[in-house]
């Protein structure tokens, strides 16, 4: 390796020509090219991205550092090594100005310098894998504009095989710089492509400063994945030692400083290349600064120009970072000759740099911020509105996202309206709904009520509000124009935000009655309209009768809606009522028709990456997630789930529910790892209520494993309940458990009539899921019915029994109605059971074993027949409680089995009530037979920090050990439990009384 590195001449040597600049924006490099203490770190990169290997050889790095500290210096380094080597090098950069989000902008930017470097290389890739034209301005078409059109898959898949093939007619280097920057679609590719790598010699680093990343910054979630994958390296640029600061000094300007002075600049620059340049300039003209007075520092190589450069900076510091020569010279408006001369005079005073891409770039991020803010408030409102002009003259010299800053800046508010909606419309284009809803919300800011676009840029903020799982959000702007909409407003278009509200609020907790909402909407475009609004409309009242259950209705209803919607080319309305009308078919009694319904659907390439895919996905999983196909159902909703977030709608409502369902059946099946990893959000940045409800059915694990830490979590997910049932229901199912199996059987009844009181007042009285919930608070209550005071059991039998009650009434209702699925059956035959076992514990009326017995079993066959792995053992324990008490030899054979499920699972309450079930039999090394006899004060100490959820390294800080030291204790103490794991002991701690 580092010969070969030799031979290609980069060893400490000052940068050659053509590397001084990659891509469009030139990788910063201190003045005279020097590259002074950052051999190791070149050799070290240089190494991870493969160069100097054996041909086909890549590499995956993230290189993190200080503003200033060299990553930029460094990469230039690296891209002449690499283009010594034979490798193409493509850059990309992200920018940090506010409202230029730009989905893609770093790859359209490597792009485009590769189309003007190698067009006909251009043209075989893109048409190899056409969606790549949608990131080369030049090249994309008409129908590219239109909003909605989300194709992100397309774009995404478009760019990494562009890479491979790249890749396979020779090595790449891939550099997207200051990704702390980008924009949430660059992210996601970035992501995409360090997960998948490449087959062909591709390699990718991408560059962020690590000083900016606070602690809500977007990045920092995105950075935690990566940091997961074991093909991404890590490297991170240290300050420069004091010798070779010193060393930078020195050549910077040899012989010009005394040692006072250089040792001067070495304290003051810290180690960073940056300041270290900076300050030996200024000492360099008599006028020394420190770091703490970084912005006057930063100025002085400005205040060397003459005035006509200073101007041009000024105009350029206005544009960003960097900025075309033709953008430049519109907005400069002076002569060719006087506008050349001062570009020169700023680039030899260091302060602007060529770039090969036909324009300029400050020599420093941080140059161009400290010059912008140096602008009098004149000054910027000018200068922004001669962009302004010259962008919208001539709509090649920039983006919409670049004419709406612009606009916006300068104060012309209606061309920062056109602009912010175009640029929306452009983002959503591209697969980039966080961006466009960005740009969007900026167009309501700027419109008034009476304004003719007002409605359609509600209807579009509103779209890209839901596409990213804000549909809340896009509830309030359609409710909130509904009531400021103009008395004066014409009939289509309050029909319009009718029917996209009543689809959109049926997603959320809102109280809107959709079915009179689509009525309305109906009656105001008149039955004889033949329109696509009148389509659209009809597709939202096909689901308002759905939800009504009025099936009938809404069959011949979506005949009408399929047949108009295919008159007038809505294909997607028409698909989107066909798999309503499926799932009307499967409520009917006709599952295997909705079945075979949906798969017809899905099997057309027309509807791939489309809401209705996701739609349809999402009713097939359910279907099979309803009947008790779980592993089925799993890979469907997975499917779902990757298919959306491919199109760039993850969060999109029926993605989001693809994968939390996949997340819940896995659990349901057993599989907890692969739950907990479909449910986890590690390194995303989850918007919310997406997060609340993810977070919830990751509780379900925890409530199994009793691990109660997780209620640390409650409080979070308990600000989203009234926003979404769901979250509601999904934790505090989980809590009762958590809370019941810890011992404190009141904040399990609590969170259980809390949750109830919420989700009849949300959805109606009696719902269907109440039946579950009384289950467990059944459960609970027979168990602690077992260890307390006889007035205190007659409580808990007189609330059990009122428990009962409510679930024979709930479930004469679901029947009724034909909701009574194989989990719905199993959850209504485990609430009696439960209640015959509170009998039987709590001492009531003489039980009778033999209906007790037959109760659990048929409660074990119905989880068993649904495939409910858990419940099912939980439901073998309390049936082998049954069977020993009925005196049946088969109790020993049904606790086995309920003992190898609970191991498996590692549920650690479930272990601890089939304890005493063993006969004498222990589940593991011997265990204390009385309080403490095993354990010693400093286990005991130990086991009380395991109760309440802390982790090795919490312990050892805690008591001033290592944290391989309480490991050790923490293992021991499982041995003497016989516990399996933390939650099992700790149950086991507290069943005979070694916990408070």
């Amino acid at each position: 390796m580092t010969a070969t590195l030799a031979a290609a001449g980069r060893q400490q040597s000052p940068v050659s020509d053509h590397s001084a600049i990659i891509g469009g924006v030139p990788l910063d490099a201190t003045a005279g090219g020097l590259f002074v203490g950052r051999d190791e770190d070149c050799q070290r990169l240089a190494s991870l991205v493969g160069l100097g290997e054996p041909a086909g050889q890549s590499g995956m790095v993230v290189l993190s550092g200080d503003a200033g500290i060299g990553k930029t210096r460094l990469l230039t380094e690296l891209a002449g090594l690499a283009r010594d080597l034979g490798h193409e090098v493509l850059v990309g950069h992200c920018l940090g100005e506010a409202g230029s989000s730009l989905p893609y902008l770093p790859f359209t930017e490597m792009l485009g310098r590769l189309e003007a470097t190698r067009p006909e290389q251009v043209d075989q890739v893109v048409a190899a894998h056409p969606p790549l034209a949608r990131l080369f301005p030049g090249r994309r078409s008409p129908s590219a504009a239109e909003p909605g059109s989300l194709d992100r898959a397309d774009i995404v898949e478009a760019v990494h095989a562009a890479l491979e093939d790249l890749g396979r007619e020779g090595p790449v280097l891939v550099v997207v710089e200051d990704v702390h920057w980008a924009d949430q679609s660059s992210r996601d590719l970035l992501t995409l492509l360090f997960t998948r790598g490449f087959s062909a010699p591709v390699s990718l680093v991408a560059s962020y400063r690590s000083d900016d990343l606070h602690r809500r910054h977007p990045l920092r979630a995105t950075l935690a994945h990566w940091s997961r994958l074991a093909s991404v390296h890590r490297l991170d640029l240290a300050p420069l030692a004091d010798q070779d600061v010193r060393e930078l000094v020195r050549s910077l300007r040899p012989g010009e400083l005394g040692e006072a002075e250089v040792q001067a600049v070495v304290e003051r620059a810290e180690g960073n290349a940056f300041f270290a340049e900076e300050l030996t300039a200024a000492s360099a003209l008599g006028r020394p600064g420190s770091a703490e007075d970084l912005s006057r520092l930063l100025l002085v190589r400005f205040e060397q120009l003459d005035p006509a450069g200073q101007q041009v900076a000024r105009l350029a510091a206005a544009a960003g970072r960097q900025v075309s020569h033709r953008l430049l010279a519109c907005v400069a408006g002076i002569p060719e000759a006087e506008l050349d001369a001062a570009i020169r005079d700023a680039v030899e005073h260091h302060v602007l740099v060529p770039t090969d891409a036909g324009g300029y770039a400050f020599r420093h991020a941080l140059l161009a911020e400290t010059v912008y803010d140096d602008l009098l408030p004149g000054e910027r409102v000018r200068a922004h509105e001669r962009y302004a002009a010259a962008l919208a003259a001539d709509p090649s010299l920039g983006t919409w996202a670049d004419l709406a800053r612009h606009a916006l800046a300068a104060g012309d508010r209606e061309q920062a309206l056109d602009a912010s909606v175009r640029a929306g419309d452009a983002a959503m284009a591209v697969g980039g709904p966080e961006e466009a809803r960005r740009h969007y919300a900026q167009a309501l800011e700027l419109l008034s009520d009476d304004h003719p676009q007002t409605d359609s840029v509600t209807l579009r903020a509103a779209a890209a509000a839901t596409a990213v799982g804000r549909t809340h959000k896009a509830v309030e702007l359609l409710q909130d124009r509904l009531e400021r909409q103009p008395a004066a407003a014409a009939p289509e278009a309050r029909a319009e935000l009718l029917g996209v509200l009543a689809t959109t609020a049926r997603l959320t907790e809102s109280p809107l009655d959709t079915l009179a909402a689509t009525k309305e909407a109906l009656e105001l475009v008149g039955p004889d309209e033949q329109s696509a609004l009148r389509a659209r409309l009809l597709g939202a009242h096909v689901q308002a009768l759905a939800d009504r259950g009025r099936d009938d209705e809404a069959t011949r209803a979506g005949d009408e809606a399929v047949a108009l919607a295919e008159r007038v080319g809505l294909r997607d309305v028409a698909d989107e009522v066909r798999v309503v009308v499926a799932k009307v078919r499967e409520r009917t009694g006709n599952p295997e028709e909705s079945q075979a319904a949906l798969e017809r659907i899905l099997a057309d390439p027309a509807v791939r990456g489309t809401p209705a895919e996701s739609r349809a996905l999402h009713h097939l999983g359910s279907l099979h997630h309803r009947a008790g196909r779980l592993p089925t159902a799993v890979e469907v909703y997975l499917l779902g789930a990757t298919r959306a977030r491919a199109a760039g709608r993850e969060w999109a409502p029926y993605a989001l529910e693809c994968r939390l369902l996949a997340g819940i059946a896995a659990y349901e099946h057993g599989d907890w790892p692969r739950a907990e990893e479909i449910l986890g959000m590690e390194g995303e940045a989850v918007p919310q209520p997406a997060r609340a409800l993810l977070q919830s059915a990751r509780l379900y694990v925890a409530a199994g494993r009793g691990e109660t830490a997780a209620l640390a979590v409650l409080p979070e997910v308990r600000r989203w309940w009234e926003t979404d049932g769901l979250v509601a229901l999904l934790s505090a199912s989980a809590a009762v458990d958590l809370y019941g199996d810890s011992g404190d059987l009141g904040a399990a009844i609590g969170i259980h009539d809390e949750v109830v009181e919420l989700l009849t007042r949300l959805w109606r009285p009696g719902f269907q899921a109440r039946i579950r919930l009384s289950a467990l608070v059944l459960g609970q209550l027979g168990t602690h019915a077992a260890h307390t005071t006889t007035a205190e059991r007659r409580h808990l039998l007189d609330r059990g029994e009122e428990l009962a009650v409510l679930v024979a009434e709930v479930w004469q209702r679901s029947a009724a109605d034909g909701h009574a699925g194989p989990e719905a059956v199993a959850w209504e035959a485990r609430a009696r059971a439960e209640l015959l076992r509170l009998r039987w514990l709590a001492g009531g009326s003489s039980p009778d074993v033999g209906a007790m017995e037959a109760a659990w079993a048929e409660v074990v066959d119905r989880f068993d027949a649904y495939g409910h792995a858990f419940e099912a053992a939980r439901s073998r324990a309390r049936w082998a409680a049954a069977l020993r008490a009925a005196g049946s030899a088969e109790t020993g054979a049904v606790v086995e089995r309920a003992v190898a499920e609970a191991r498996r699972l590692g549920a650690g309450p479930l272990l601890a009530e089939l304890r005493p079930l063993m006969g004498g039999r222990d589940l593991g090394p011997p265990a204390a037979t009385r309080a403490g006899e095993h354990l010693t004060p400093r286990e005991r100490e130990i086991l009380g920090l395991v109760a309440l959820g802390r982790s090795n390294k919490q312990i050892g800080a805690q008591l001033f050990i290592s944290a391989k030291t309480a490991s050790v204790h923490v293992s021991n103490i499982m041995a003497k439990l016989g516990a399996a794991g933390r939650g099992e002991a700790v149950a086991v701690a507290r069943e005979r009384g070694l916990l408070d």
